[in-house]
């Protein structure tokens, strides 16, 4: 009896070993190599979707405090930052094996202020000027052409796990309707090309000059009306200049795509961005 109970014990101890491996293992995965990332708004489109899923290459842009992962989940009272695990690498701007981000990269970072992860597209490097005229981005002085491409179209429903419905340029739209926006093919000084949405002339079209301080960065989202970023400080939400310490990764490829409020809704599933390149 006592030899059946002490086999029993030992099974136990081995699962907990078993899972503490694990959970080693995938903190050491998530850290180094690549983080998985969810889209939970429509900041990004068409580029990226509400529901995309992806993994950052951390390796890209070499390592920070930025690169140990948060586990923030409110509902259930954890809040582990990255700061309360490799906070002793933070104030220095610098990087471990670091490599420089490139203009038009689509870039996970951390906000320089509440900590949460953004992903948004680079715009402006180190030493740039960046203004807004009527919608258009001018670099160090030169607009970036945007060339007209048709309209994005999608439907009016709640979208993704936090239930959000898109702006639409067609004025307002039932649920079941058409909502659309203004496409554009934007080019960055380089070459690289990516699709921008337009909703409707606001403040955000029409800025001051920005001027990028050295080892900071300067982002926007591609659906331009609807991006909490660069544009706007980071005291009125917005996301002002990002440190180069801050930036996570790179995302390169979308993975898995849902557009239902959960990924077990198969029937909601987008087969056809299942490992996508992010352009």
């Amino acid at each position: 009896m006592a030899a059946k109970e002490e086999k029993k014990q030992n099974a136990i101890v081995e699962t907990i070993k078993t899972i503490v491996y694990a959970l080693l293992i995938a903190g050491v995965f998530r850290t180094l190599f690549f983080q998985p990332f969810w889209i939970p708004s429509g900041s990004m489109k068409e580029t990226l979707l509400v529901g995309d899923f992806l993994f950052v290459n951390k390796m890209a842009y070499g390592y920070s405090y930025a690169s140990c992962p948060s586990l923030i989940m409110p509902r259930f009272g954890i809040n582990v930052d990255a700061k309360d695990i490799c906070g002793m690498f933070d104030g220095d701007n610098t990087r471990l094996l670091g490599g420089e981000p490139e203009r038009g990269d689509v870039v996970v970072f951390r906000h320089p202020v509440s900590g949460r992860d953004y992903i948004k597209r680079l715009i402006g490097l180190p030493g740039d000027s960046i203004q807004m005229r009527d919608g258009v981005v001018f670099i160090n002085g030169a607009a970036a052409p945007q060339e007209p491409a048709g309209v994005f179209e999608e439907i009016m429903e709640p979208q993704g796990p936090e239930g959000r419905r898109p702006r639409c340029a067609n004025g307002p739209v039932g649920d079941g309707g058409v909502c659309q926006k203004t496409r554009f093919i934007e080019t960055l000084p380089g070459g690289t090309e990516h699709i921008v949405l337009d909703i409707a002339p606001q403040a955000s079209d029409r800025t001051g000059v920005y001027r990028v301080p050295e080892g900071h960065y300067f982002f926007m989202g591609d659906n331009r009306d609807n991006s909490a970023d660069s544009r706007l400080a980071q005291q009125v939400q917005g996301v002002g200049f990002v440190p180069y310490e801050n930036l996570i990764g790179r995302a390169d490829r979308i993975m898995f795509s849902s557009a239902g409020r959960s990924m077990l809704f198969f029937w909601t599933w987008r087969g056809d961005r299942f490992f996508k390149a992010v352009e």
